[in-house]
Parts: structure tokens; sequence; C-alpha cells
């Protein structure tokens, strides 16, 4: 039997570096994937990336088919031009070194409501054109 030899990491996104309050796809995660390359790391386990529920486990999901929305990257939101940096830059000191999900519960979701309500507004054809494909 021939088999390839192969290395990586596990950790979670939200373990990942954020200002706000959780890690996310954001530079952060492209970073980290950059370092696995530079340390010839080929696989990334990233756990269950469902909504999480009781306890905020990865493993205690709501759904099997859902993307866990605080995953999404309010940095990249404002880069698209779907939020406003003055929101990012009134937002609460979340701790560095831990993820308070209490705190982003209250924070994040209305955030995320808003730029979805404002979407049709503010989305460029190009980014309309993306969603009517998705």
């Amino acid at each position: 039997m021939d088999s390839v030899r192969r290395s990586g990491i596990l950790l979670h996104p939200t373990s990942l570096p954020g200002r706000y309050g959780i890690g996310s796809f954001n530079q952060a995660a492209y970073d980290w994937v950059d370092f696995l390359a530079y340390t010839r790391q080929t696989l990334w386990q990233v756990l269950p990336l469902g909504p999480t529920g009781y306890g905020d486990s990865p493993y205690q999901s709501f759904s099997s088919f859902a993307g866990n929305p605080y995953l999404i990257s309010l940095e990249t939101l404002v880069e698209e031009g779907l939020l406003d940096q003055y929101v990012l830059d009134a937002a609460p000191d979340f701790p560095r070194e831990r993820v308070d999900f209490g705190a982003i519960y209250h924070w994040k979701p209305p955030l995320l409501r808003r730029v979805s309500a404002e979407f049709a507004d503010r989305a460029t054809p190009e980014q309309q054109a993306e969603f009517d494909a998705f």
C-alpha cells in the first residue's frame, strides 16, 4: 500500500485572533493559511462550521446545513462597501484572549441583520449578480 503522510492542525476559526469578539474568515484566517503553508502543513481541520447551540460548542449545532454567521468577516463587509467603518470603530472592547459568546450574541447579529436589510440598496451590480447566482 502506497500512502502519503500529511500533517496539519485542528483549529476552529473562532479561535483565530479577532478584534470583534470572535475569530472569523478575515485577514487572520488568510494569514493562518499562509503560516500553515510556510510550515509545510497540508491540513487545516476546522471542526463543524454550523451555528452553535447550547454551550457554544461546534458539535452542538442547530443545523447540519447552515453556516455560522459569527464567522462572517465584518472587515470584509466594510471592504465590500456593505458596512460603514464607523460602525466597527464603535465596537465594544471585546477580550482579545478568548471569545465572549454572550457579548457577541448581543452585538454581531444586529449588524448582520442591518447589512442584510441594506444589501439591495448598497450592493454593486457585481455583488447583486453574485447574490442572484447564489
